[in-house]
């Protein structure tokens, strides 16, 4: 095991020194672009007005023969834009394909110092987090990059899902973890085609009333899945993800799983149509109510200290960390847009 003094050390000669704390960088959808589609490239600077997160995806809905035209396309819609405050991502192949090697090498040499993050999918322990870590260093020493380039990794098997504590405290490189609830579904045999959401035979039923029929009430497939993510996450100080909601038509559903994944803990979620960009964007900003009620808090008790009566509640130091956690979001929000931070009165 590698020793607390070491942790924070660069893997190679020359690489930048591992952040010892996450950039603070508002990351409410992270969405997802087909680079190897001409007319969407063309799409990425106004996009990147409206996103928080440009992805440039490598690996899954990237038809195999189109895969070497993806990596050049995200270089070159990379080169080509100015994404100001938005980040710039990149899901890569997983590490037992044929183009990873090429995606890692080829992009980190051409557009490393624009790079942000790199989304690892099908991470299954520290092992894959490792390899890519010493990867990314050789190659920031040798392109002279300034800031180490972080990992995203994907859960999307069993076995990934059981070493999610592993994976999260691997590097100092860690970002943050997505769910990756179609994979993840495939790995454990569940009985579902749904990318993300619900199922509607996933339920409980009310107690039986004589012969009356008996209520069912549909429950959330991924609530302990997220749950363990939110916790390694939290634990290691970084984020967690919901991942994909493949069902465009059902925009209330996936206003619903979103938020249900925001209630646990999760900073954002994966936007792979322009229609959910504004769910993500309501969803994974806080509550304007709820800012008014956490700004109460915090004028009442500035040091966290005592317990103070507010609207008819009690308020103690539990509730004034909850409400930090909600007004410091609110002014990462505000930072990057100025009507929401006139609607939280920041």
């Amino acid at each position: 095991m590698k020793l607390p003094r070491q942790f924070f050390k660069p893997l190679a000669i020359g690489a930048p020194a591992p952040y010892r704390e996450l950039p603070v960088q508002l990351e409410r959808m992270i969405h997802f672009v087909p680079p190897h589609l001409e007319k969407m490239r063309a799409k990425v600077p106004d996009i990147a007005k409206q996103v928080d997160v440009v992805l440039g995806n490598l690996e899954d809905a990237i038809p195999s023969d189109a895969k070497e035209a993806a990596r050049r396309g995200f270089i070159e819609m990379a080169k080509a834009t100015d994404f100001g405050a938005t980040g710039l991502w990149t899901r890569i192949n997983c590490l037992n394909s044929p183009w990873v090697l090429d995606d890692i090498v080829e992009i980190v040499g051409e557009i490393g110092a624009k790079l942000d993050v790199i989304m690892l999918p099908k991470v299954e322990g520290a092992w894959d987090v490792h390899y890519l870590d010493q990867l990314l260093a050789q190659l920031e020493a040798k392109h002279a990059i300034g800031k180490p380039i972080l990992i995203h990794a994907i859960l999307e098997t069993a076995e990934g899902v059981k070493n999610v504590e592993e994976i999260a405290s691997a590097s100092p490189r860690m970002h943050g973890m997505s769910l990756g609830p179609a994979d993840l579904a495939a790995s454990r045999a569940m009985k579902t085609t749904r990318v993300g959401g619900g199922h509607p035979d996933y339920k409980v039923l009310a107690d039986a009333d004589g012969d009356k029929p008996r209520a069912g009430y549909q429950q959330d497939l991924w609530h302990y899945t997220v749950g363990k993510m939110v916790d390694a996450c939290a634990a290691n100080g970084i984020k967690p993800f919901y991942g994909p909601f493949g069902d465009f038509s059902d925009l209330a559903a996936c206003e619903s799983q979103f938020r249900n994944a925001f209630l646990q803990g999760c900073v954002g979620a994966w936007s792979l149509h322009p229609t959910q960009i504004d769910i993500a964007k309501r969803v994974f900003s806080p509550d304007p109510g709820e800012v008014a009620f956490a700004l109460k808090i915090l004028e009442a008790m500035p040091d966290g200290a005592g317990a103070v009566m507010i609207d008819g509640k009690m308020q103690d130091d539990a509730t004034w960390k909850q409400a930090k956690v909600i007004v410091d979001l609110a002014r990462i929000v505000a930072a990057k847009d100025p009507e929401m931070g006139k609607t939280y009165g920041l």
